[in-house]
């Protein structure tokens, strides 16, 4: 199996399990509190870490504590951080991330606006198809980004992207250079118009393939997942059930396992099919990747669901 790149976000998350959320600013108290890897691109790291994947991180974390933290914790997954970037004068991502007993949660995060954006030190030549399998972006990190999936483009290496809230605005830009776009049911919504229904959510794929890319999916959490290709293929793959204890990270576990499947050369349905698993195992521990299954998991779970 090829090397996989994710490029974007790194984090420290502190993660506050509580009862429910109150219906007013008032003090609360904690049942469980863990401190946790965060990011997106990070958490599809250790996703495809965690499954027996080769992959790197390309980012940036700020030389404080909580850099060292992410780090650290990314060495724990067994994610490649030869290529994150520590820039003594910055400040690390932090969120606060609080998860009521049905597993729902509110995240308040911080970046530093001033860490440096240039990606010019990026190793583009490490791109090539004979070793890279996927580059994957959560679109934190433009200048990244762009740096890597030109490079992936002109070596015919596949790209896909995590398009969430906050990215449907950079879509015009960075849409050409992408193979796979695979976005939030709110981040399509807000790219392609409001409504309900695998139906709709075709219709809003088909606007994302008028921007050149081969494949467009949607996650929508215990609505399943739904996708559409330029040749015409469909499908849609049905949210796996399970007791969440917490939901944070489980798109950037589905992005994760999506980019190791199809590196792997699996179908476009067994993606789809292997994402959403990996996606639902993840809600079954607090954090954002203390649930992350490894392919042994995997297999036994969708084994035992193969009909």
């Amino acid at each position: 199996m090829k090397k996989i790149i994710c490029v974007g976000h790194a984090a420290l998350d502190y993660v506050y399990r509580i009862e429910a959320f109150p219906p007013q600013p008032m003090k609360v108290r904690s049942l469980e509190h863990i401190e946790s890897g965060g990011g997106m691109a990070a958490n599809a790291s250790a996703a495809i870490a965690r499954l027996g994947g080769d992959v790197e991180l390309w980012s940036r974390v700020g030389g404080d504590s909580a850099g060292e933290r992410i780090l650290k914790f990314l060495v724990g997954d067994g994610v490649d951080i030869s290529h994150v970037r520590t820039f003594p004068h910055a400040r690390s991502s932090t969120s606060a991330v609080i998860v009521d007993h049905t597993g729902e949660r509110m995240i308040v995060g911080e970046r530093d606006h001033a860490m440096p954006l240039d990606a010019d030190w990026l190793p583009l030549q490490r791109i090539t198809a004979a070793e890279v399998g996927v580059v994957m972006s959560d679109l934190r990190w433009l200048e990244g980004t762009l740096a890597a999936f030109r490079q992936a483009r002109l070596q015919g290496v596949p790209t896909l992207i995590d398009a969430d809230l906050g990215s449907s605005g950079l879509m015009e830009e960075f849409l050409p250079l992408t193979d796979y776009a695979i976005f939030s049911a709110p981040a399509l919504d807000a790219f392609a118009g409001a409504g309900d229904g695998a139906a709709h959510n075709r219709s809003q794929l088909a606007k994302v393939l008028e921007h050149g890319v081969r494949y467009a999916g949607v996650t929508r959490g215990a609505g399943g997942y739904v996708w559409l290709t330029a040749d015409g293929q469909t499908g849609e793959q049905a949210a796996f059930a399970l007791d969440a204890v917490d939901t944070t990270g489980a798109g950037d576990a589905f992005h994760g396992a999506f980019a190791w499947a199809l590196a792997s050369g699996a179908s476009l349905s067994e993606c789809a099919r292997v994402a959403s698993a990996v996606a639902a195992l993840k809600c079954r521990r607090l954090g954002a990747r203390a649930g992350l299954p490894t392919q042994a998991e995997l297999d036994e779970f969708l084994r035992a669901r193969a009909n």
